[in-house]
C-alpha cells in the first residue's frame, strides 16, 4: 500500500516547483490574488454539488494557495507554514477557552468583540453585500445589538416592506428612486437579519433560491421545447402554468 503524503511532502513540492518552473518562481503574492479567489469559487461549487471527489481535488487546489503564499513568506525570511499553522492553533484554542484554559464558553463574536476597535475592523472591503450584512450583523449581536428570537426581524421585515410599499405608490422622480432604493436596501438588510437570527447564512439561502428558479425555468423551457411553443409568445398567465406544472412534477 502507498504511503499517504503529508502537509510536509506538499511544501517540499512547493519549494521545488519555486527552484525548477518557470512559472512559479515568477509568482508574486499579489499575482495569486485571482487564483485564490477562483479556486475558492471552485470549491465552493464542489461543496454544493456534493461531490466528493471534486471537494477532495478543490480543496487541494486551495491548499496549494495556501502553501504557496507560505513559501513565498518563508523565502522573505517573514514566516512560513508552520508559523501559519502556530496562528491557527493560538486562535482556535483562544476561541474555544472552555476547552483550552479552563475559561468560560462564549459566543466567538462576543471574545472577538473584546478586542476589536470599531464593528467594521478587519472585515474584508471586498464581502458580497449580502455576506458583509450578515456578519455586520454578527458583529453587533456579539455586544448585544440583537433581537431575543425571531419574532422581532419578522416583525421588522413586515415593517420595511410596508415602508417600500409606502414609496412605490409616491411619484417616481430622481429623489424619489433614492428613497426607495434606502427603502430597499432596508427592507433586504431586515431580512439578512431574519435569516441571521433563524441560524440560516442569508447568502445560501439566496443561492438555494437561486438554484430552484434556475431549474424550475429550465423546466418551463423544456416544456416549452417539447410542445414547440416559444416562450416570447406565451403571455404572463401561459408563463405561469408551466410553472406551476413544473413546480408539481418536483412534488411527485
Amino acid at each position: 500500500m502507498q504511503a499517504k503524503s503529508t502537509l510536509e511532502d506538499a511544501l517540499a513540492l512547493m519549494r521545488d516547483l519555486r527552484a525548477r518552473c518557470d512559472w512559479d518562481r515568477a509568482q508574486t503574492h499579489d499575482s495569486l490574488r485571482p487564483y485564490l479567489i477562483e479556486e475558492t469559487h471552485e470549491l465552493d461549487d464542489a461543496l454544493r454539488s456534493g461531490d466528493v471527489d471534486a471537494m477532495r481535488e478543490e480543496l487541494g487546489d486551495v491548499l496549494l494557495q495556501v502553501l504557496f503564499h507560505s513559501v513565498l513568506a518563508e523565502e522573505d525570511g517573514t514566516f512560513d507554514a508552520h508559523d501559519v499553522a502556530g496562528s491557527l492553533i493560538d486562535k482556535m484554542k483562544r476561541r474555544h477557552p472552555h476547552l483550552y484554559g479552563g475559561g468560560p464558553k462564549e459566543r466567538w463574536e462576543t471574545m472577538k468583540a473584546k478586542s476589536r476597535g470599531s464593528l467594521t475592523e478587519g472585515l474584508p472591503s471586498g464581502l458580497p453585500a449580502l455576506h458583509r450584512a450578515q456578519r455586520l450583523q454578527d458583529r453587533a449581536a456579539g455586544v448585544g445589538f440583537d433581537w431575543p428570537d425571531v419574532d422581532g426581524p419578522a416583525l421588522k421585515v413586515e415593517e420595511e416592506l410596508a415602508e417600500v410599499r409606502e414609496q412605490l405608490a409616491r411619484p417616481q422622480d430622481a429623489s424619489a428612486r433614492d428613497a426607495l432604493e434606502d427603502e430597499l436596501g432596508d427592507l433586504l438588510f431586515a431580512v439578512v437579519n431574519l435569516c441571521r437570527r433563524a441560524n440560516v447564512h442569508a447568502a445560501v439561502a439566496l443561492d438555494r433560491a437561486n438554484q430552484k428558479f434556475v431549474r424550475r425555468f429550465e423546466g418551463i423551457e423544456r416544456l416549452a421545447a417539447e410542445r414547440g411553443v416559444a416562450l416570447a409568445s406565451l403571455d404572463l398567465a401561459g408563463l405561469d402554468a408551466l410553472w406551476d406544472e413544473v413546480k408539481r412534477a418536483e412534488t411527485r
